[in-house]
């Protein structure tokens, strides 16, 4: 396994780094750093938000070879070591950028100052469905996921209040690296770490959509107990009427909740 080469984008103002708490959020399969702009709106005042590309998504360069969530979560941590060496940041991620947040969580729990894992699990989907896909996105590319993607990404009636939005998302998949888009399924197929929440000590939500198909309220309650079975801090919460872009689909209620987790984690460290 390789750790792939990611680039990021700020989405705050354009500002010395520093002055304000830094908050790195990472997409979810198939998206980009777009996913994020609604929340940011409502967050960039108060934070540094850096958002971070998948490989061969948005602004990250394609992968030449195979990678893990682990690895992923790596090369996140050296983005954040290239912008602001050392510092502790605030995460949030969807999907696959939330099963790097749970990877950040076990492996680099010290860099953390709270983690938002959002419409995500500990183990999300089988090996089989994962593999198939890879194998399908390969050899057919990625416009071959786009109906699909839609339907599972957005709840009833999304497309319809906001079809710039979500045709945009929509475009950030088509225009995925079909192999680097490969190589994620394929590292989701070998994710697993429901036996290690229990070595996450960080401040955690884990946020779900009522209508989510992919990772369901259950997943989210899940890993929030596996955190707190092993004395750490999680809560869970269910948005209701949204599906599997939390995000996207509900900026305002997001943004409350990554405020509020970040606002007492902050006050939490500093009382330490």
């Amino acid at each position: 396994m390789a750790k792939p080469a990611l680039k990021a984008a700020l989405l705050s103002p354009q500002r010395a780094l520093g002055d304000h708490p830094l908050i790195v959020v990472g997409p979810s399969l198939g998206t980009s750093s777009i996913l994020w702009n609604r929340v940011t709106s409502l967050l960039g005042n108060d934070y540094d938000v850096v958002a971070w590309d998948l490989p061969g998504h948005g602004v990250s360069p394609a992968a030449a070879e195979a990678f893990g969530v682990g690895e992923l979560a790596d090369a996140v941590v050296d983005l954040v070591d290239s912008i602001a060496p050392g510092e502790t940041f605030h995460y949030a991620g969807v999907s696959l950028g939330g099963a790097v947040g749970l990877q950040l969580g076990i492996k680099h729990g010290g860099r953390l100052k709270s983690l938002s894992v959002q419409n995500s699990g500990a183990k999300i989907g089988t090996p089989e469905g994962w593999l198939e896909r890879a194998e399908t996105v390969r050899t057919q590319g990625t416009p071959v996921m786009i109906q699909g993607s839609a339907e599972r990404w957005f709840a009833p009636g999304f497309m319809d209040r906001e079809p710039e939005f979500g045709s945009r998302l929509l475009h950030a998949l088509r225009d995925a690296d079909r192999f680097s888009y490969a190589f994620c399924c394929e590292a989701l197929a070998a994710f697993d770490v429901r036996q290690e929440l229990g070595s996450i000590g960080v401040p955690t939500q884990v946020i779900a959509g009522s209508l989510d198909g992919v990772a369901t309220p259950a997943m989210a309650e899940e890993v929030a107990a596996g955190i707190t079975a092993g004395g750490g801090t999680a809560t869970a919460v269910t948005v209701e009427g949204i599906a599997h872009l939390a995000p996207a689909e509900a900026p305002a209620h997001v943004a409350d909740l990554m405020r509020g987790l970040a606002t007492w984690a902050e006050s939490r460290q500093a009382t330490k």
